[in-house]
């Protein structure tokens, strides 16, 4: 292969050629202007050629076929104008058009990752074969960056599949396994990854002697067969469970619908000509452009060592020990062990521990594909799970992560009983959330192995993991906890010590600022719905009985111990824990929720005990104030974070909040909405507030934001 070279033409035949994608330099093959241009130029090559019956596209990467269009390229070219989208657009339909244009037969040869642009160019070809790789999965999920598939995928999947079954992909953005695919007609053959050259070459000879792939291409060019009653129900039932899973605040999912139902009533040209219009439409819209923010984040912490310059390697762990076998402590060994670490988990209380196990077990033996659980799964996980009440049979593990109640005194002395019988690698974690580091570490000989490992619950849903320093944390132990955690599939940032870490920080600001929402008058069900229709997950009020009001009072008092200032003490949370109104976890907190249907009402013992203390201003407060009064408390925090150098790059705000609390992502993060609305505005927003008290003045930071027309994306550090 050429230098710059990313596909190569081989002959496995005389008469059957092979264009094998293999990006130089990168771990994944991505469909970049430059690889699609060269992929146009091997068809040119082949289309000259009389004497080929057949062509394979397949990948030399061992466990990605092809991961889509070039997400970089996407996001430099958001100010383009819907004619230049448009054309993009039909440019990609027609190249993949060219697959099943001559009169070979084309066969995609996928193992491993197959998505997006990828799966559109498999679409392309005459027939598709999907390996066994654990890795296999066939998806489109364009949606989930605001747009839909744009190179002809909503034209082809729902000609090859069922209209159906298409919508069902395409809006929902999730790929199909390999068996999945095969059952849908997605996949023609599935085969071990060594076997996939040799199933193809077999498959287009048969094709050469049936013909079938000819007449297929035939029918693929009509309209789909459904009649106008099957058309609408299909419409309508959709419509209406996007809207519901959405709140109307994607709109590429009902788009993809659209163009999905319209392109099914007209031959394939047309609904190409439909898809390409409908595509320039959507892409460059904030909510497109938020998205890809939201990717280019992932991407970038995928990348992130989580240490500056090149730094130390990690260190590769196989084995983890869990102290305590809670509900956390449970998840987090559930975790190791689904990564395939050798995992002990211990707890002083055997009941405890039977307990904890038995949760462990319980969710690692859960099938996704068959949606139940398998005695297989547990019975082969259990084999590298060990529980224990004895401390002494921790010392071998490469991490030990604590897990009990947040108890300064507690943990120091489970730290100092273990530090003096470990080897000198061994890793000691706390999963702590509010307790510093540092005065964890204090009393600890070796404190540069000490680190915060901040899992959230629940451990299994959860991606964000803070990886937090102490000031003695070495950089080689937290490259190595980075390392770790991406290693059991999450996204972790780096935060140095400090009350509340990062995403807590964040998120008392909001939480505090409800309860004065309460004392102001203000009904808990419209707060909870102005945060909503901003697009926060749930509302501060119904998270407050989610968490624990308990657990948020306690956590509450740290904050209000570090930054007395700007935290008002709310009355209303010691009176509900007087009255064991502790939320969820009780049935009754700020809501009711004893009734298993439908949505949880006001608790009128709660309301009562609020009435004792409101205090409404004599003003009317308006929907846009409430949303600025939960907001804004949380965008100030912020820049006192980025300030203090709690994380190293804005960006890390952004993935923390989007992953820790449920900050929309189709408002790109907390920062990335901010530059949108603009400094200038924001100090404009505060203005009216700062009446209310200290809490509400601009900080120096955003002042100067403001006075310079400058953003916080200015401050990425690459």
């Amino acid at each position: 292969m050429a230098p710059n070279c990313s596909i190569k033409l081989s002959f496995p035949e005389q008469d059957i050629a092979c264009l094998t994608f293999d990006l130089p330099d990168k771990g994944a093959n991505i469909l970049s202007r430059p690889v699609m241009e060269e992929l146009n130029g091997h068809l040119d090559t082949l289309a000259d050629r009389d004497d080929i019956v057949g062509l394979i596209i397949d990948s030399a990467k061992p466990s990605i076929f092809i991961a889509g269009a070039d997400i970089n390229e996407f996001a430099a070219s958001m100010e383009v104008d819907e004619t230049r989208t448009y054309e993009m657009s039909r440019w990609g339909q027609d190249l993949f058009g060219r697959l099943h244009a001559y009169k070979w037969v084309t066969i995609a040869a996928i193992n491993g990752t197959c998505v997006g642009g990828g799966t559109e160019l498999a679409l392309g070809c005459d027939r598709r074969i999907v390996s066994t790789h654990e890795k296999t999965e066939i998806g489109l999920p364009e949606v989930k960056l605001g747009i839909y598939p744009g190179w002809g995928g909503t034209v082809r999947l729902s000609r090859l599949i069922g209209l159906g079954n298409a919508v069902k992909m395409i809006t929902s953005g999730e790929s199909v396994s390999p068996a999945k695919a095969l059952e849908l007609g997605l996949a023609d053959d599935m085969v071990p990854a060594d076997q996939m050259v040799a199933a193809a070459i077999r498959m287009i000879r048969e094709e050469q002697e049936t013909g079938q792939y000819l007449k297929d291409r035939a029918e693929r060019v009509k309209p789909i067969s459904i009649n106008e009653t099957e058309l609408g129900f299909l419409g309508a039932t959709a419509s209406a469970y996007i809207q519901q899973q959405t709140k109307g605040q994607y709109p590429a999912p009902l788009a993809a619908l659209e163009t999905l139902l319209g392109g099914a009533m007209v031959d394939a040209p047309s609904a190409l000509e439909a898809e390409a219009q409908g595509m320039a439409k959507l892409f460059g819209t904030p909510v497109n452009a938020a998205l890809i923010n939201v990717f280019l984040l992932t991407d970038r912490n995928k990348k992130d060592s989580g240490v500056q310059g090149d730094g130390p390697k990690p260190r590769k762990l196989q084995s983890a020990s869990v102290i305590g076998a809670g509900i956390m402590g449970s998840g987090i060994a559930a975790a190791n062990l689904k990564r395939g670490l050798a995992v002990t988990l211990n707890d002083a209380n055997p009941e405890a521990l039977e307990r904890g196990a038995s949760l462990v077990l319980d969710e690692v033996s859960f099938d996704k594909e068959t949606r139940s659980k398998s005695v297989e799964r547990a019975i082969r996980y259990s084999g590298k799970l060990h529980s224990t009440t004895s401390g002494d049979q921790l010392i071998d593990s490469d991490i030990i992560i604590e897990a009990v109640v947040e108890n300064l005194e507690l943990k120091r002395k489970i730290f100092a009983g273990l530090e003096e019988k470990l080897p000198a690698e061994t890793i000691l974690a706390s999963n702590t959330s509010t307790l510093p580091i540092t005065k964890l570490a204090e009393n600890l000989k070796h404190p540069e192995r000490f680190v915060g490992i901040h899992f959230f619950n629940p451990v299994r849903k959860m991606k964000l993991v803070e990886v937090i320093r102490g000031e003695k944390t070495s950089d080689e132990t937290a490259a190595t906890a980075v390392a770790y955690a991406k290693g059991l599939g999450k996204f972790p940032i780096v935060v140095n010590d400090g009350p509340g870490f990062l995403v807590n920080r964040l998120l008392f600001p909001y939480m505090n600022e409800a309860t004065q929402l309460l004392q102001d008058g203000v009904d808990m069900k419209r707060i909870d719905k102005v945060a909503v229709k901003f697009g926060m997950p749930m509302g501060p009020i119904a998270l407050y009985d989610m968490v624990g009001i308990d657990t948020s009072f306690y956590a509450g008092r740290t904050m209000y111990d570090a930054f007395p200032e700007r935290t008002l003490v709310s009355p209303i949370l010691p009176a509900l824990i007087k009255n064991e109104r502790l939320g969820t976890k009780k049935g009754y907190g700020f809501y009711n929720h004893e009734k298993k249907k439908g949505r949880p009402e006001p608790d009128p013992m709660a309301l009562e005990l609020i009435a004792r203390y409101v205090d409404a201003p004599e003003r009317e407060i308006t929907d846009e104030e409430i949303q600025h009064r939960l907001i804004l408390p949380m965008l100030l925090e912020a820049t006192r974070a980025l300030d203090e150098g709690i994380v190293r790059d804005p960006r890390d705000v952004d993935l923390g909040l989007i992953f820790g609390i449920g900050f929309p992502p189709f408002k790109g993060g907390l920062l990335f909405w901010a530059d949108t609305v603009g400094a200038k505005t924001l100090v404009e927003w505060l203005e009216p507030l700062q009446e209310l008290g200290n809490r509400f003045a601009p900080t120096d930071m955003l002042l100067e934001m403001a006075k310079q027309d400058s953003k916080f994306y200015d401050r990425t550090s690459d």
